[in-house]
């Protein structure tokens, strides 16, 4: 496993690449791993996750990847260029989607690794309902597992809620990345099925992605330290 510093993945939701890099320097030699979302990459492009690559920071690009097989192998290809270590595909794309992203990124040179992803952190059971989606959060989550993993993707994003119940239904042959981070007694913001760093760890989680928390803090490079000793904690 990396070292607790390696699995702590800080989002960049910034409005600008200025904002972003400006972030990134404030947290100097702290994090290696950033997130580059919807928000920045529509801002910033591709340009800003060539900058962090070419500054040796690694990147996950979460862009959740939802369309027909070919565009979606498309877009893979296209990130894997870019040299991400991480990507995001929406599992509920169902099966050929799925396996599209898989063999992209697995006939890349940098190979990627294709993380389904299952039901945001974000939802809960009623709203699955309301998109017509019967019975509970973990069902969803573990439906959605098993057919990622079977058609090839390398890992998955869910709540370390259900971190527990997926390693011990399919095992430690997957990565397990997992949002909705937050320090003991912090604010939950707009997610719903939060947890502690040290539960996370507990729950079998290989990366965490932490936003909030580390930007908004008043001293970013700290508040990523005191997260990454609570992860060696944990281990």
């Amino acid at each position: 496993m990396a070292l607790a510093k390696d699995r702590l993945i800080v989002a960049l939701d910034a409005a600008s690449a200025q904002q972003a890099m400006g972030l990134v320097q404030r947290l100097g030699e702290s994090v290696a791993f950033f997130k580059v979302g919807a928000e920045l990459f529509t801002v910033a492009g591709p340009s800003v996750v060539r900058e962090l690559i070419d500054g040796g920071k690694k990147v996950f690009l979460d862009l959740k990847f939802h369309d027909i097989p070919n565009t979606v192998a498309g877009a893979v290809r296209s990130a894997a260029a870019l040299g991400v270590s991480l990507l995001t595909v929406h599992a509920s794309g169902g099966t050929r989607m799925l396996r599209a992203a898989a063999e992209a990124a697995a006939d890349s040179a940098a190979q990627p690794t294709v993380l389904a992803v299952t039901v945001l952190t974000s939802m809960g059971a009623g709203e699955l309902g309301e998109i017509g989606v019967p019975g509970s959060v973990q069902k969803q989550v573990l439906r959605l597992a098993i057919l990622a993993t079977r058609v090839g993707c390398g890992g998955l994003v869910a709540s370390a809620q259900e971190g527990a119940m997926l390693r011990s239904e399919l095992g430690t042959g997957f990565t397990l990345v997992t949002p909705g981070i937050r320090p003991a007694g912090g604010d939950s913001g707009d997610q719903l099925r939060i947890v502690t760093p040290e539960q996370a760890i507990r729950a079998g989680t290989d990366y965490l992605v932490v936003g909030r928390p580390i930007t908004h803090a008043d001293d970013p490079a700290e508040a990523a330290r005191i997260i990454i000793r609570q992860i060696e904690l944990a281990e």
